[in-house]
């Protein structure tokens, strides 16, 4: 259903929906309220906001002013870590988050963020938590055993929810992958007027957004709107044959292909901007079966697929399900 009101905001030959009761569907779906700051942005930037319903636009609204207030604290923070690594010479790369969505949606207020991700030299780890800590992320989060980041967090104010640092080495497992994160460190260049903060270059943005849509199995509309619109903003200058060769040498194809797949079969328009020619010929599980339409038999059946056989070797497939099997101790 969400896919004809996102087609209409990329492909200028859709026209918008124009029944009230299509909108009125759309508020009665929950998924609805991970994107809805990004769909404001995007029909303010198009100058469509006018030709939504005035319930549906004044919703978009609320959620979009409470992102931008939430963000720009987050940013705050988020600024005060930047310049304290700078201070102390400390190589580091801030993922996702604000930056995210002032560089690619054009506004602070466009994407929700819930915590502040860092990538930082595995060298540097021990520096980097002492950092963070002296900026009052003191509660240690619980450790992913395997995993390849920890996590800091402070109270806020007013919050029962806290705000979460998370100090990231690499992105994906060693035991999944042969990934070289030094690739993506000599492909950076610094961010704004800084010197040690980093910002990655576009092609690896692309691939890490992917990959932490894979991550997730893609389960919220917000990560397939975010690889979407980098489609859409990078364009000419997303190169997939590059992609598809940094993945072969990372062991990482099966995951980027079904990611791309999935998003490309459940949005074609896609095909109108950029297609994309690596693109699998198996079907994958819709986003509205996979979160409540389907049966469970075939919602187990995609989770397993993707749990254990997106990996592009066996070996890598075997040790992730011995990992399940016998998970190491926290």
């Amino acid at each position: 259903m969400m896919n004809q009101l996102v087609s209409a905001l990329y492909i200028n030959e859709i026209e918008l929906p124009g029944d009230e009761v299509y909108y009125e569907q759309l508020l009665k779906n929950q998924d609805i309220d991970s994107i809805a700051p990004q769909l404001y942005q995007l029909l303010k930037l198009q100058g469509k906001l006018d030709r939504v319903p005035d319930f549906f636009r004044q919703y978009l609204k609320e959620k979009y002013f409470q992102t931008m207030q939430i963000n720009l604290f987050v940013k705050h923070e988020t600024t005060q870590l930047l310049n304290a690594f700078e201070e102390r010479s400390m190589k580091v790369i801030p993922q996702k988050g604000v930056g995210f969505a002032e560089a690619y949606f054009n506004s602070l207020g466009a994407r929700k963020t819930s915590d502040i991700d860092l990538l930082v030299k595995v060298q540097d780890i021990d520096a980097a938590v002492k950092l963070v800590n002296q900026l009052g992320f003191t509660v240690e989060e619980e450790r992913i055993p395997g995993h390849f980041h920890c996590s800091y967090s402070k109270k806020l104010p007013g919050s029962e929810i806290p705000l979460v640092v998370e100090l990231h080495w690499d992105l994906l497992k060693e035991s999944t992958a042969q990934f070289n994160i030094e690739e993506f460190w000599q492909a950076a260049k610094p961010l704004g007027q800084y010197s040690s903060v980093k910002e990655l270059s576009r092609i690896h943005v692309f691939y890490m957004i992917v990959l932490h849509g894979w991550r997730h199995n893609l389960d919220s509309l917000k990560y397939y709107l975010d690889i979407i619109q980098l489609i859409h903003f990078l364009r000419d200058d997303l190169d997939f044959d590059l992609l598809i060769i940094m993945t072969e040498k990372h062991k990482t194809r099966k995951r980027i292909i079904r990611t791309l797949s999935s998003v490309y079969q459940e949005f074609p328009f896609l095909d109108y901007i950029k297609p994309f020619p690596y693109k699998s010929s198996r079907r994958y599980l819709e986003f509205g079966k996979k979160k409540n339409g389907s049966s469970f038999y075939k919602k187990y059946t995609d989770y397993v697929d993707y749990q254990y056989f997106s990996y592009d070797t066996p070996s890598h497939t075997i040790r992730e399900i011995i990992a399940t099997i016998l998970p190491a101790k926290k």
